[in-house]
């Protein structure tokens, strides 16, 4: 006979855990099937986690190098870094798995786990191997993986995606990275602080498209004095295999094509979703030309009793973040029938490079578009006391506001620290501050925050000619 659960979730990720300890909160009887990644989805296992923890080692190795006091990095052998790196990284994330997913499954009373591939038999049933379940509601949560671009040679050649180039035991000399997204950036950096000869090619005319162009414009520069050769407007065609490594074909934007010889290839120039196995025709659950499930602002899929969230989701931001709150409000929707929702305008992005970027809001571009009208300014953080003092004065942060109002619409960061300073820039665009109320508030001396009551005071002000403190 077929069990019958009043919710099932289908993944194990970020927004299915969400959902599993909101359906467990409520009481409801629920069936957690995962299968492919290890508990924790991408996240923990290939993404967030691990990445970061290989980047603060290249940022220690940057520290080393760049510090005036010491200037002691260490270049001969640079393999043996790498691989202390990838060891501590695993480390961290065995720990991150067992403390928040398989521990925290454990402790799920109403929450039962089944390991295995799902596929729809109807709108109200999923089959596991020879396991037919019932369920009253659904959430498919089964997030998605790399996108493998149809290209000449490229599967034969063979390449990376983030899940292999986070597990190499061996540095590459040289690697193409395929897309200057976050992943690719990030990538980008933590590969050329290895002393690894880096492409990073790009279709759109910059790195980041939806940034700052300024900011974007700084941080290629960065890149480019660390050895990262960015090619925008580019587009890799054709792929061969060499003895010795592989020869990649890229097309520039005045048609010309170049040959680029490098060890590795690595994809970062899109995600495909985990949705082709779960045989949604079977349940009427719709998904648009890319394999996303359709849904409306509160996450419901064409099928009332089906919802879905985080990157199998057709969503404005797929991130960790909204992945994990979209759990919690999909089956607060779909269980109790309320009406949340996420402004996705209000959440806020990262790219951990080193300067990082991060950014909410509208940008000059996206506000103009829509309203036709707005004010910038920038402000250089070779003019702010603290980024003097750490001699991090590479930075820069932007601030949009609607000219009439003088309400802040955007910020966006490029600096030391970014991930930190942004949540501050979440309240001021929420709460609808305006310039007075940043310049009218007492800070800290000397701080990177300062950086907020700079570019305030520019939109007013000729800040050459006010002092320290202000």
């Amino acid at each position: 006979m077929e069990e019958k659960f009043d919710l099932i979730i289908l993944g194990g990720g970020a927004s299915a855990f969400a959902g599993a300890i909101e359906a467990n909160r409520l009481g409801v009887k629920t069936l957690m099937i995962n299968a492919g990644l290890p508990l924790g989805g991408t996240c923990v296992n290939v993404g967030c986690v691990p990445s970061k923890a290989l980047l603060s080692a290249a940022e220690v190795l940057n520290l080393a190098s760049k510090n005036y006091l010491f200037s002691a990095k260490q270049k001969k052998d640079l393999n043996a870094l790498f691989r202390r790196a990838v060891k501590r990284k695993d480390l961290i994330v065995s720990q991150a798995r067992k403390e928040k997913y398989e521990s925290v499954l454990a402790s799920l009373s109403n929450v039962r786990f089944q390991e295995g591939f799902a596929e729809f038999v109807s709108k109200n049933e999923v089959r596991v191997k020879d396991k037919v379940f019932y369920g009253k509601n659904f959430l498919i949560a089964t997030g998605s993986r790399a996108f493998v671009p149809e290209i000449e040679g490229l599967k034969e050649a063979g390449f990376l995606t983030h899940i292999e180039a986070l597990s190499l035991k061996r540095l590459p000399k040289s690697i193409l990275i395929l897309g200057a997204g976050p992943q690719g950036i990030e990538f980008a950096k933590l590969f050329a602080s290895f002393s690894v000869k880096v492409y990073l090619v790009e279709l759109s005319d910059r790195i980041l498209p939806y940034g700052e162009r300024e900011l974007t414009s700084r941080l290629s520069e960065l890149l480019e004095k660390e050895g990262v050769k960015i090619l925008n407007s580019a587009m890799l065609y054709k792929v061969e295999k060499k003895k010795g490594g592989k020869v990649a074909f890229v097309r520039l934007k005045n048609g010309k094509s170049v040959k680029i010889k490098v060890d590795e290839i690595l994809l970062s120039a899109s995600r495909k979703a985990n949705t082709e196995k779960l045989n949604l025709k079977n349940a009427g659950v719709k998904t648009d030309k890319k394999g996303l499930v359709v849904v409306n602002k509160y996450l419901k899929s064409s099928q009332d009793n089906i919802y879905a969230c985080g990157d199998v989701a057709a969503l404005p931001k797929r991130l960790e973040t909204t992945a994990g709150h979209e759990g919690t409000l999909a089956v607060r929707n779909l269980l109790l029938r309320e009406k949340n929702f996420i402004d996705y305008n209000l959440v806020p992005f990262v790219i951990f490079s080193d300067p990082q970027y991060a950014g909410v809001g509208f940008s000059e571009e996206e506000y103009v578009r829509k309203y036709k009208v707005c004010a910038c300014r920038t402000f250089s953080f070779s003019k702010l006391p603290k980024a003097q003092i750490l001699g991090r004065e590479e930075g820069l942060i932007k601030m949009t506001i609607d000219p009439k109002t003088e309400r802040v619409v955007g910020v966006h960061i490029l600096s030391k620290d970014a991930s930190e300073l942004i949540g501050q820039a979440v309240f001021l665009i929420k709460n609808k501050n305006t310039l007075d109320d940043i310049i009218n508030q007492v800070g800290v001396f000397p701080a990177l925050s300062e950086a907020y009551k700079y570019v305030a005071l520019s939109f007013k002000n000729d800040i050459s000619k006010l002092s320290c403190c202000i």
